[in-house]
């Protein structure tokens, strides 16, 4: 949800500022013609950027300077000091840049900069593909065709996704959208007229049901072909459904993955007074905070000891239980459904439990079907290259169902986090267009509970310990979660700052 937009404070930097008032490398969040605007120090170069993400509303002058690019404290976007343009998401919107003039031992922000030109287009250029085709229109295909635009790519772009609402804001769909918070007018990640600007084709409700990598070709629900130069798989992940035998023929379960699923949640939920969550992962807990936020008594059922714990440990399990409580949250903690209807959850222990909704979030399985049909290498996922392509020449891989070898790990890793899918997209994109370039970003993502964020950079499946700095239920923490005396990842609770400085270090240890 985005923060208020309250009016800019500080110096009016169109008055100038002393030269020596920022410190080389430092930073100073002003104001411009009514304007919030971050003006920074880089030696002799000045730069002047909006104030504020383009993201969730993030402020800039908290966050991190690197070279000539500032990253925001909340969830971690980058963008170019000198441009303002959005380097790495979740922000998608270039942020407004500002002129600036040095006289008489001040510096003025004199005005808005105008938008830097669009790369010439780059169809038919010796090694760019005849035409691309993205499978999934989320968070990876959607940073994919922008990012084909954005580098110069003419040359036709289609998107064939079976969800007909994409691409929207999937985080929301469990958090302040399901809450009640946030309109839907907020969900959409471009404006109606994107695909129609960028001459993006956009089948939307379609299903690509063949993939035949020696024709470069695919074949859709319908029964038509399409032929292709490049193809980026971004299939995404579908939810964990509930064993056989456990949901009665008079039960409803519901799972979220899509925002057809969480638009049927809130209708469910005008009528419902009490609701058991079956699953203490992310989307359960978050499903569980936002009935919460509607008034609903809320059940959590998982087979975990803690929620949480084996991404988390059993220190940061321990906390989110408590918080979750403190919030009127019950737990119902080592057990399982063993059998859903007539108006309740039984549990293994033979416990009933009223339940006039009941929401499912016991995993996901990565949508390799397409891929495996195709031939494609798989393990636990589609088996991808540093740069994200497939087994097939052609054919790439990105978000959820892709495996990549990670350099921060030294293993092949797949990660279920929008912020990567999003950056995969990004990455893939360029590699089509022969760009030639690595996936080595660190993987990260945030988890919002109620009041408290946990930001997490890196990626551990196991550890040997986790170091704990700072009073977990004070809300001040840094958990470094560490194996074989490396810090494979580190998540915060409201130390932002050091989240962004070690996401830095374990990039530039990566090489």
């Amino acid at each position: 949800m985005a923060a208020d937009q309250d009016a800019p404070t500080g110096p009016d930097l169109t008055q100038g500022i002393a030269i020596d008032a920022v410190s080389d490398g430092g930073s100073l969040t002003g104001q411009a013609d009514g304007e919030a605007v971050l003006l920074v120090r880089q030696g002799s170069e000045w730069f002047a950027i909006g104030a504020t993400c383009t993201h969730y509303g993030g402020p800039l002058g908290e966050g991190l300077i690197v070279g000539d690019t500032v990253r925001c404290p909340w969830h971690h976007a980058c963008f170019s000091l000198r441009t303002g343009l959005s380097l790495r998401p979740p922000a998608l919107k270039s942020s407004s840049c500002w002129t600036v003039e040095q006289r008489d031992g001040k510096v003025f922000v004199t005005g808005k900069a105008p938008s830097p030109p669009v790369r010439s287009g780059s169809a038919g250029k010796p090694g760019q593909p005849a035409s691309v085709i993205v499978v999934g229109g989320g968070a990876a295909g959607d940073n994919a065709i922008a990012t084909l635009r954005l580098e110069g790519y003419a040359g036709p772009i289609t998107v064939v996704d079976p969800d007909d609402a994409a691409p929207y804001d999937r985080p929301n769909c469990s958090k302040d959208y399901l809450a009640g918070n946030a309109p839907e007018e907020w969900l959409p990640l471009r404006p109606a007229e994107f695909d129609r600007d960028r001459g993006i084709e956009r089948l939307a409700g379609r299903r690509v049901t063949d993939l035949a990598p020696r024709d470069r070709r695919i074949t859709l629900d319908d029964g038509t072909t399409r032929e292709y130069g490049a193809l980026l798989l971004a299939t995404g992940a579908t939810p964990v459904r509930l064993p056989q035998g456990v949901v009665g023929g008079d039960a409803k379960v519901h799972y979220l993955r899509t925002l057809a699923d969480s638009r049927a949640i809130i209708a469910a939920a005008k009528d419902a007074r009490r609701a058991v969550v079956l699953g203490a992962s992310f989307i359960g807990l978050e499903v569980a905070a936002s009935l919460r936020a509607r008034d609903l008594e809320v059940h959590v059922v998982a087979p975990d000891k803690r929620p949480l714990e084996r991404v988390m440990g059993a220190e940061l399990g321990d906390f989110i239980r408590r918080l979750h409580q403190e919030h009127g949250v019950t737990f119902h903690l080592e057990q399982q459904a063993r059998e859903i209807g007539g108006g309740a959850v039984t549990l293994a222990n033979g416990e009933r439990l009223s339940a006039d909704l009941v929401v499912a979030g016991i995993g996901v399985r990565p949508n390799v079907e397409l891929a495996e049909a195709a031939g494609l290498a798989l393990e636990r996922g589609v088996l991808v290259d540093e740069r994200l392509q497939t087994s097939a020449p052609g054919i790439y891989a990105a978000g959820d169902i892709a495996r990549w070898p990670d350099p921060h790990t030294g293993e092949r890793i797949r990660v279920e986090h929008w912020v990567v899918a999003q950056r995969q997209g990004q990455t893939a994109a360029r590699n089509i267009l022969g760009l030639d370039q690595r996936f080595d970003q660190v993987p990260f993502f945030w988890s919002q509970h109620y009041d408290v964020p946990i930001n997490y950079v890196g990626h551990a499946e196991q550890w040997d310990v986790i170091e704990v700095d700072g009073d977990i239920n004070a809300r001040d923490c840094t958990l470094r979660f560490r194996k074989g005396g490396r810090t494979l990842a580190v998540a915060t609770i409201y130390r932002d700052r050091e989240s962004l400085e070690t996401e830095l270090a374990m990039e530039l240890a990566a090489g």
